[in-house]
This record gives structure tokens, C-alpha cells and sequence, in this order.
């Protein structure tokens, strides 16, 4: 009997990628495209024997796989979608993929929410872990205590990434509706996604049907503060809700400067304290829902506290890329003002520089021009990288900010004036939920050229 074999079509998407691997280790074979094949995600996929083509060539659906999962970076035009269509091949979404042959007979954990999914999806599985039940996961990025972003994991739990995009060109719900979870982490609500989204009433429904798919005997946790939140819960709710933070069931005392250790009070009574090195009370929100979903999974608060004191962190979330003549570098996935302020806040004692790339779609089509300005006023200053390609108007920008702010469109240009104006004690964090055109290296070897350092920083 050959093997099942499925095609993933946007195979190196973060999602995309985590499904492929998943359906690796679930012995199926795997085979996938995309337009941009390229490291570190075509290496990690085809070391798990995942074979992968660049391009919408319709001859890669010759011979015929037994299913094609599509992305939703595909849309109707594409040739390898006009040729699925004219063909006999079942097809089906990755989260509908996902749903019926990984979590049908899981219980899921699930975290949503504007901000903060990956780091309480990373929390969550730690914590699970560390207590010894060896959850599977799908998390869109990269959590430093474990070597992959998902795998099938042994026990009853599989902790998921909520992600509120489109599920595919022929399904515009979003991808969470289709998770089914018994504990539903909700952290936050924004606007954002703007190219999908027309506005927030639209998220809102979203989230509401969400809501809607969560049994009667599992959880809801969000936080205790959230007009946007309390408006999809008054939508219809079926399901207990637990709330979180100040004036919550589970809140943090005595919170350290900067967020580095916090008191966790669960109903009353102190479960310990968490030392740990993560920054920033967005941080400090993500540890309570972490701390209630695992509670809810079997997992003493007690146990939940040692874990968090031992959790790595993530990767791109405010991640130390280490020093360079006394300037501390970092690089940050943020993308939304409100995540853009969190992290500038949470920055150490110093001068704080955010190098900043306007990339998201949200971004490129002006839907938070005007809360940028003031999500930028906690750093002293600000360095603008606008690609040449991009239409951006800074007026707003440049209004609020005055001289703090920088609008560059060479990276050359921008690289050579951060090598001669940062100094000594700032405190810098790149942003992006991109590439950012490598600037990460660049900028260690602009800064080691500019101040004669020999060395590299030491990695964090």
C-alpha cells in the first residue's frame, strides 16, 4: 500500500510550514511550492523529507497527490489553482486539513487576540511540558524551548496559534473557527489586518464566532479590561469565562520594573513568584493566560510559576541580538502601535531608538497612520525605513515627532547614519514582521566598523 500523499500549495508560510511538518510526522508524504523557496524554512522542511518546488507550474500536480492543502496566499488566476480546479484532486484549506486529521480528537488550547498569540502559545506548551504532558503544538513562530514550532506531541493537548486571517481564497472565515478549542485564550482585540478586514465590527464577528465554537464545559479566558472583548462576548457567550488581570481571578502583584518578576495571585491566594527573562506587562498579561489555560488543562498555578521562571522566550520578541559598544541591540516582531509602544516601554534603562519598518499590509495602507505617532513618542529616537517601492506619508509623523524622527529609503544610507549616531547606552529595537532586508547583521558589522569593535556580541 504507497503511502497518502498531500501537496501543500504556499508550503513555506509559517502556518503552512507547521501543517507540512505535522503531516511529515504523521507518516503521510509530503510534498509542497511556493514562489519564494528559500531558508531558513525550505531547509527545515526538506531535512523532514518534505520535497519542495519554487513557482505555480501546473506539472506539479502531475503525477497526482491524493490531496492538495491551499494556502491562503492563493488566490483564483493562479495557474496551479485553475489547474486544481479543472481537476479531479480533493482540495481543502490548511486549517480545515488541520482540524479534521490533527485536532479532531485533541483538546485544544487555543490562543487569539491581536497581540501576544505566540508568546502565550509558547507559554502554554512550556508550562504543559514542563509538567510532563507532552502537548503537540502549531505556533507561528519560533519558541526557544523546543526545536521545532509544532509537532503531534503524545498526550490529549495540542496548544494552537490562533490566527484570526482567511483560511483560503474559497474560505473567508478565519483560520480559528475552524479549531474547535475546549480552552480559548482571547488576549486582546484591535483593528489590524486591513486588507482583509474593513473594519473592526468585522474582526469583532470573527472573534464572536469563535466564541460560538467553544463547548459549554471548556473556558474562556480574557482579560478582566477589554471594551472590544466585552462587546463579542455580549454578541451570545455558552462557555464559562475566567478574567484576567486587575480585577480578575488571576492577576500579578508586585510586578518588578520592567516586568522581570511579578507575584501571581490566583483567586486570592499567591502561587509564588515568577523570575524570569522576559520584559514588559504585555508579558506579564500573556504569563496569566498561560497560567489559567494550564490550570484549566490539570496543571497546578504552583508548577505553572516554576515553568515561567524557566521559559526561554521567543524568538523575534524582543530577542537580545546582544551589544555592540554599549548599544543594546534587539529584534522585535512588532507591526501594530500598540505592540510598537509595549515593546519601545518595555526597553531597559537608556535611550530608546526604534528602527522601524512599515511592512504589514495594515501599515503599507495607512489603517494606523494615526496611532503610529503616539505609539512612537516612548522612544527619544526614531528611524523610519520606507522601501523605495513604498508610497508612505510621514506627515503625521513628523507633526508629532519633530527632529526624533528619521525617514530613510536606502538601507546602505540608513545603515551608515545608525553607525555613526547611536552610542554608547541606547537601548535600540528593530521592528519589523519582516526581513527587514537583513538589517539585523548589517547593522553589528555597520556598528563594529564604525567604533572599532573586533568582536562580534556575544548571542543571547
Amino acid at each position: 500500500m504507497t503511502e497518502r500523499h498531500i501537496h501543500l500549495l504556499g508550503a513555506c508560510g509559517t502556518f503552512m510550514g507547521g501543517v507540512a511538518a505535522l503531516a511529515r510526522e504523521a507518516g503521510l508524504r509530503v510534498s509542497g511550492a511556493d514562489r519564494n523557496v528559500y531558508p531558513p524554512m525550505s531547509t527545515q522542511l526538506e531535512a523532514l523529507g518534505i520535497e519542495l518546488v519554487e513557482g505555480w507550474d501546473p506539472a506539479q500536480l502531475e503525477p497526482a497527490p491524493d490531496e492538495v492543502v491551499v494556502g491562503n496566499v492563493l488566490s483564483r488566476g493562479n495557474p496551479v489553482v485553475e489547474a486544481l480546479l479543472e481537476s479531479s484532486i480533493p482540495w481543502t484549506s490548511g486549517p480545515a486539513w488541520l482540524a479534521r486529521e490533527i485536532l479532531r480528537d485533541r483538546w485544544v488550547i487555543a490562543a487569539a487576540g491581536t497581540h501576544g498569540k505566540t508568546t502565550t502559545a509558547s507559554m502554554i506548551a512550556w508550562i504543559l511540558e514542563y509538567a510532563g504532558l507532552e502537548p503537540g503544538f502549531l505556533i507561528g513562530g519560533v519558541p526557544k524551548d523546543f526545536p521545532v514550532s509544532a509537532r503531534l506531541g503524545r498526550g490529549p493537548f495540542f496548544v494552537i496559534e490562533a490566527d484570526e486571517y482567511d483560511s483560503a481564497f474559497f474560505d473567508k472565515r478565519s483560520k480559528f473557527v475552524h479549531y474547535g478549542p475546549r480552552t480559548l485564550v482571547l488576549n486582546n482585540l484591535e483593528y489590524d489586518h486591513a486588507d482583509i478586514f474593513p473594519d473592526l465590527d468585522a474582526i469583532k464577528r470573527q472573534f464572536h464566532h469563535l466564541v460560538r465554537t467553544v463547548p459549554g464545559t471548556g473556558l474562556i479566558l480574557r482579560p478582566a479590561r477589554d471594551a472590544n472583548l466585552d462587546e463579542v462576548m455580549a454578541m451570545g457567550c455558552w462557555t464559562p469565562q475566567l478574567t484576567l488581570g486587575e480585577g480578575g481571578s488571576l492577576r500579578a502583584e508586585a510586578v518588578a520594573e520592567g516586568g522581570t518578576a511579578f507575584d501571581l495571585i490566583v483567586e486570592g491566594q499567591s502561587a509564588g513568584r515568577v523570575t524570569w527573562g522576559m520584559r514588559g506587562g504585555h508579558n506579564v498579561a500573556n504569563a496569566l493566560a498561560a497560567v489559567g489555560a494550564t490550570r484549566h488543562a490539570g496543571v497546578a498555578a504552583e508548577v505553572a510559576v516554576e515553568a515561567l521562571s524557566r521559559f526561554g522566550g521567543v524568538r523575534r520578541r524582543l530577542e537580545s541580538l546582544g551589544e555592540v559598544a554599549g548599544i543594546q541591540l534587539y529584534d522585535d516582531f512588532a507591526h501594530h502601535p500598540t505592540a510598537i509602544r509595549g515593546t519601545l516601554e518595555s526597553l531597559p534603562a537608556g535611550r530608546r531608538v526604534a528602527v522601524l519598518e512599515p511592512r504589514s499590509n495594515s501599515m503599507r495602507l495607512g489603517a494606523h497612520a494615526r496611532d503610529l505617532p503616539q505609539a512612537l513618542e516612548a522612544a527619544e529616537r526614531v528611524y523610519l525605513y520606507v522601501r523605495p517601492e513604498l508610497e508612505w506619508d510621514s506627515t503625521l509623523l513628523e507633526g508629532r515627532l519633530g527632529d526624533r524622527l528619521v525617514v530613510e529609503r536606502d538601507m546602505p544610507a540608513l545603515l551608515r547614519r545608525l553607525g555613526r549616531e547611536l552610542v554608547a547606552g541606547d537601548q535600540v529595537a528593530i521592528m519589523s514582521n519582516g526581513g527587514f532586508e537583513g538589517i539585523h547583521e548589517r547593522l553589528v558589522t555597520a556598528l563594529r566598523e564604525c567604533h572599532g569593535v573586533a568582536e562580534r556580541p556575544d548571542s543571547a
